[in-house]
């Protein structure tokens, strides 16, 4: 009768799961600060023995004993400190061991010992470790992943890692490693994920990757290199993934990116570049993704992307001193989808620098300082949605500029001094019948208007431009002459036509020149015909206010009998002028006064603008001091 009870009772108490643990099918997992050792009623089939978030500090002789099938072993974010040189014997099929996160600052030596014949990944990262001797890693050929990231490992030996042939993924981010020594990479044939970025490295020896033939991912940005041996990576023709952003570069060696076909990932940004040579890409078909940004170049090689017809994304931004593109920069990239610009000192653009970019959908300018656009320069760009004018100084656009990006959903033009006046007319009509796509056009507003200030530059409309249309009263085409040449005669004409009438009153006479330009320049003797209208008040009704439309105001009207002219301006497509009688002692103090205000108002402007360059200057540098943040 006993027999039959334990028989139905020991399945249980073989499979008892500890308090504060989780258990399933040979997977123990136990959390909690509670925890100062291993429980003692572990199942008996334990597998895997995960424990996090506990307050063991320890690995002693007897911590993992009655443990002896247990392949993966993990003790994680606790205030692990000691690990007993025997702690593993009686574990001998570990796999795993996983020992992150604690407070280890040493590892005795051949404490993986009895582990030589199973283990194959160590996770080590997150600790306080100053070294790693040869002797901890002895033996271990079958180890596949060794993890030491983010210790404080400063120097490793040469011979650390001899004979892990079989490893295949190596982590020593974030350490303190300031050299490594030539040939500590030479046993490594199977490695395929080499990960040094976050430490001290200034120079890379010529040999040190010449055996990682298998080599898919490289990882050394954020270090101090300053130099490149040449062809140090010309070994690694597997190389998917590499890394060089955040470092101490001036130059890069030619063709340092040769024979790595296989390339899909590069990232130079961060380096104090101040040239790239003109051979610097091998083929790379397979790239999508290149950046280059945080540098001090000015322009770029010509041919700098001609092997990388692959690329989908190119981030050529933030290179405060970039202010030109040679016109082929971009024209062998068939597949480009997405090219950032923005935040250089770009002056000008070829006008078909972006015709070889057929797929490009967001197109990134933001930032520069483009005074001017061709208008072809966007006419190729059959797919692109989005464009990011932004921040530049732009006081116009040619009026045929997008006509043919039919795709266009997303454009941006704000904060640009824009001259709201004739010439802005043909990209201003467009705006009209393309308002949903100038997304920020509430904030799209004109530096100078024809009439009034404060206009947004898509509420311009045919009205507004009446003056500019050739067929208007008054127009003459872009050649202006002064006030004497324009009205002299026919004014004249006019007071002759009237003083032949003394006794009746003097009537009011206005002289309009025709849109004729052989009549703005009267030689002396020479007979014009003008148009006069005269009124007197006896015999006719009031005057009509007569509107004259025309752009600049000498091209249209002077008036000879009160010569001393004060001011004109424009209002609602018309141009209004005052006059002042013959007194010059009264015409020349309001001339000063008048020119005094000018200049005060010149200041005033002036000022202004330097004040808001300044805090301009600040908040673009307070901007990038966040984005490195």
């Amino acid at each position: 009768m006993l027999g039959i009870l334990v028989l139905l009772v020991w399945p249980h108490l073989a499979h008892s799961c500890p308090v504060s643990c989780q258990c399933h099918s040979g997977d123990v997992q136990c959390f909690g600060l509670n925890i100062t050792a291993i429980p003692k009623q572990m199942p008996s089939q334990t597998f895997t023995l995960l424990l996090n978030d506990t307050n063991i500090n320890i690995i002693n002789v007897q911590t993992l004993r009655n443990l002896d099938l247990m392949t993966r072993f993990g003790l994680t974010h606790s205030r692990l400190h000691t690990i007993h040189p025997l702690a593993f014997y009686a574990t001998p099929l570990l796999m795993s061991v996983k020992l992150s996160s604690n407070n280890l600052s040493t590892i005795p030596v051949e404490v993986f010992g009895p582990l030589q014949a199973c283990l194959k990944q160590i996770f080590l990262h997150e600790n306080q470790l100053e070294l790693i001797s040869a002797e901890m890693l002895t033996g271990l050929t079958k180890l596949e992943l060794l993890d030491l990231n983010s210790n404080r490992i400063s120097r490793l030996d040469a011979g650390v890692f001899h004979n892990l042939s079989s490893l295949i993924f190596l982590n020593l981010g974030s350490n303190a490693l300031r050299e490594l020594p030539p040939a500590i990479f030479h046993s490594l044939y199977s490695l395929r994920h080499l990960l040094l970025y976050n430490n001290q490295l200034k120079v890379l020896e010529a040999d040190i990757f010449s055996h990682l033939a298998e080599l898919v991912e490289l990882k050394i940005h954020n270090n101090r290199i300053a130099r490149l041996a040449p062809k140090v990576f010309w070994s690694l023709g597997n190389l998917v993934i590499l890394t060089l952003s955040s470092n101490q570069l001036q130059g890069v060696p030619e063709k340092s990116f040769y024979h790595m076909p296989k390339l899909s990932y590069l990232t130079l940004y961060k380096n104090p570049l101040l040239s790239l040579p003109v051979q610097l890409m091998g083929h790379t078909p397979f790239i999508q993704e290149f950046y280059l940004q945080y540098t001090n170049l000015t322009t770029v090689p010509g041919n700098l992307f001609s092997n990388m017809t692959g690329l989908l994304r190119l981030n050529l931004h933030l290179n405060f001193q970039l202010r030109e593109l040679p016109a082929e920069l971009f024209k062998d990239l068939p597949k480009l989808e997405e090219l950032s610009l923005n935040l250089n000192d770009l002056r000008i653009l070829h006008p078909y620098i972006f015709s070889g970019l057929p797929l490009l959908s967001l197109l990134d300018l933001n930032d520069n300082n483009l005074r001017t656009l061709p208008d072809t320069i966007f006419q190729n760009l059959k797919a692109v949605s989005t464009i990011y004018l932004n921040n530049n100084d732009l006081k116009t656009l040619p009026g045929e500029i997008f006509r043919s990006n039919s795709m266009l959903r997303e454009l941006f033009l704000k904060d640009n001094p824009w001259h709201c006046d004739c010439q802005i007319q043909g990209i201003a009509n467009w705006l009209q019948t393309n308002k949903q796509v100038l997304l920020d056009g509430e904030h799209v507003m004109c530096n100078s208007t024809l009439d009034q200030p404060l206009r947004t530059l898509w509420s311009l409309s045919e009205k507004d431009f009446y003056v500019c249309n050739p067929t208007t009263v008054g127009y003459f085409p872009t050649q202006r002459k002064s006030p004497t040449e324009i009205s002299t005669t026919s004014l004249r004409q006019s007071t002759a036509a009237t003083t032949n009438q003394p006794s009746t009153p003097q009537p009011t006479t206005f002289s309009l020149a025709r849109s004729n330009p052989t009549s703005m320049a009267v030689p002396p003797g020479t007979t014009t015909t003008s148009t006069t209208t005269t009124m007197t008040p006896s015999t006719s009704p009031a005057p009509p206010s007569i509107r004259i439309q025309s752009p600049p105001f000498y091209d249209i009207l002077a008036v000879e009998q009160w010569p001393e002219f004060v001011h004109h301006n424009h209002h609602q497509g018309g141009v209004f002028v005052w006059t002042l009688p013959s007194n010059a002692a009264q015409a020349g103090f309001l001339m000063t006064c008048h020119i005094l205000l000018v200049t005060t108002g010149a200041l005033l402007i002036y000022a202004a603008m330097w004040g808001m360059y300044r805090l301009n200057k600040a908040m673009r540098e307070l901007w990038v001091e966040s984005k490195d943040g």
